[in-house]
């Protein structure tokens, strides 16, 4: 074969060089290439006994060439747990598909110590079809098993990080929620928070709490985001309302002192805001009823259920968002709850939820058909049939949802 223009301009000594590289590559004997492999061979009878083995397998265990020809058996050079492998499961496949590729085993140095090994053994046959020998084939292991190890480690000091964490979480998700709700004489009240991840912290928050004269607050809410972040503006929101409410009431004027705390808190790089529903509840008149005056800023409208059967939304519209702008306007409605009727705050985690029906969110029609279907309820049976509700979407509520309902006992008859 002659000479390429490549080659003739290449530097003298290169192409000496590569012609030494080339001859010594040729004068390699298939012996020597068999004997210093870069991994191990070894061949055995039908009965296992070696015949044959290199010596790249042999530096590996440490053994002379006599000390395993026509002594030892494959499976002798095996730990326990390998040569009962090899026993039940190798061997038997080995004879009846010929090969037998990529097995992890442990083989025994003479030392004592441990060498682990992928195994790939190939059953020989003579012309006439009948088995003659076993070629094996082994490819040390010690690399893969200590990244094996170091991943193995790594991914159980991952859970039990992430373990830390979702403790942590849920213990600062428990603190953001009142223990218990107060109790309101002439009133049943029942809650619910319904966590779409136990890896993060939500946003929602709800509280029900006595102020004077026979009056209590109650409250509903959701902060944009979730972690810590969140977390923070959610603790902020909780004792801003309950401080306000006891300076000034008036659930406008609640909303309105919660909207400067977290527009002059939050009014940087990272603004963060909330929708909230306040309300504050009275007794009203000699019939048990109760007189209620609702603020929003922006938040999703609470759904009155009535003892009549019906079942609609308090229009609250053109409330906006609390702590985005530095006068935010704020909208109210009062109404009276009268025995049998059930009112249900809610976050928009429950509305936007996926159903199993082309993902298509739940939304607000078909919450109010659920009221409706529901009325007349209690508040305890509203939020046990909300609860059920989120368990049948399963996965598709994939955000924080806390709901409030507080409703008037029946009169008996």
């Amino acid at each position: 074969m002659g000479r390429t223009d490549g080659d003739q301009d290449r530097d003298p000594e290169e192409r000496v060089d590569d012609d030494q590289t080339f001859s010594a590559l040729l004068e390699d004997s298939a012996e020597d290439l068999y004997e210093h492999a870069p991994c191990g061979y070894l061949s055995t009878l039908l009965d296992g006994q070696i015949a044959k083995v290199n010596t790249t397998l042999l530096n590996w265990l440490g053994y002379e060439r006599g000390d395993l020809v026509s002594r030892r058996t494959f499976s002798d050079l095996l730990t326990v747990g390998g040569r009962l492998y090899h026993e039940t499961h190798f061997a038997p496949l080995l004879r009846m598909q010929g090969e037998i590729s990529g097995i992890a085993l442990e083989m025994k140095a003479a030392d004592g110590s441990r060498l682990p090994v992928l195994v790939t053994s190939v059953v020989k046959t003579g012309s006439n079809g009948q088995p003659l020998l076993i070629r094996t084939t082994v490819f040390d292991a010690r690399d893969r098993r200590a990244y094996e190890e170091e991943l193995l480690r790594a991914r159980q000091e991952s859970e039990r990080e992430r373990e830390h964490l979702r403790r942590l979480a849920t213990t600062l998700q428990q603190t953001l929620l009142p223990p218990v709700l107060a109790n309101v004489p002439g009133l049943d009240v029942a809650a619910h928070y319904h966590i779409a991840s136990v890896d993060e912290v939500g946003g929602d928050f709800y509280d029900l709490f006595p102020l004077g004269a026979g009056t209590w607050g109650l409250f509903l809410g959701d902060v944009c985001g979730k972690g810590a972040a969140a977390a923070a503006v959610t603790s902020l929101a909780r004792y801003t309302l309950r401080a306000a409410a006891v300076y000034d009431p008036d659930p406008a004027v609640v909303l309105g002192n919660l909207n400067t705390v977290l527009n002059h808190e939050y009014n940087g790089t990272d603004p963060r805001f909330c929708t909230v529903l306040f309300g504050l509840l009275s007794p009203d008149g000699d019939h048990g009823e109760f007189r209620i005056t609702l603020a929003s800023g922006g938040h999703p409208p609470a759904l009155l259920i009535r003892a009549d059967g019906t079942a609609d939304y308090l229009p609250t519209p053109g409330g906006q968002l609390i702590g985005v702008l530095p006068d935010a306007r704020i909208t109210t409605i009062t109404c009276r709850l009268r025995p049998g009727d059930t009112l249900l705050l809610h976050t928009d985690g429950l509305t936007e939820a996926h159903t199993a029906i082309r993902g298509d969110r739940y939304g607000d029609e078909a919450l109010l058909d659920f009221g409706r279907a529901l009325a007349p309820t209690t508040a305890q049976h509203t939020i046990t049939a909300i609860r059920e509700l989120l368990d049948t979407l399963g996965t598709g509520v994939d955000d924080d949802t806390a709901v409030l309902a507080v409703s008037v006992p029946s009169l008996q008859p």
